[in-house]
C-alpha cells in the first residue's frame, strides 16, 4: 500500500483515485507528473495490481487550481481511517508527510525532481521484500 499526502488538483482531485490523473484514466484531460510516475514505476515493476493507493488526507486541500499542505485537524482526520485501511497491510509512505503522519518506512515524493530517488526507492523496499509483505 502506497500514502501520499492528499489528492492534487490535477490528479485525485479530478480522478478520484490517488496518483492517477484524468488523462490516465480516458485518454484525454490534464496530466499529473506524480501521477505518471507512480504508475510508470507500479507497471515497470509489476506491481500495478498489486499495490493499493490512498492519502493521508483522502480530499484536496486547495482549490481547484492548486494544491496546498493539509492542516493538522486534516492530517488527524484523515489518519483515523488510514489507520483500519491499514490493517494487514504494509504501508509505504510516499513524502515526508505522509512518513510522519502513519510513521511507516517511506519513499521520496516523486515532485520536484524526485522521480529518480522515488522509483529507487521502490526497488530498494522491492528487493528487502518490504513492499509486498504484511506487517509482523
Amino acid at each position: 500500500m502506497l500514502v501520499g499526502e492528499a489528492p492534487g488538483y490535477r490528479g485525485a482531485r479530478v480522478s478520484g483515485i490517488p496518483f492517477t490523473s484524468e488523462r490516465q484514466l480516458t485518454g484525454s484531460g490534464p496530466a499529473e507528473a506524480s501521477a505518471t510516475v507512480v504508475q510508470r514505476a507500479l507497471v515497470q515493476l509489476g506491481l500495478d495490481e498489486d499495490v493499493l493507493l490512498w492519502n493521508v488526507v483522502p480530499t484536496h486541500p486547495g482549490t481547484s487550481t492548486s494544491n496546498r499542505p493539509p492542516t493538522c485537524s486534516e492530517i488527524a482526520g484523515g489518519l483515523r481511517f488510514l489507520r483500519e485501511l491499514c490493517e494487514g497491510r504494509r504501508a509505504i509512505a510516499v513524502g515526508r508527510t505522509a512518513e510522519r503522519a502513519l510513521a511507516a518506512p517511506g519513499v521520496r515524493h516523486p515532485s520536484h525532481g524526485g522521480a529518480r530517488a522515488f522509483e529507487a526507492g521502490l526497488i530498494e523496499l522491492l528487493d528487502r521484500g518490504e513492499l509486498l509483505s504484511r506487517p509482523a
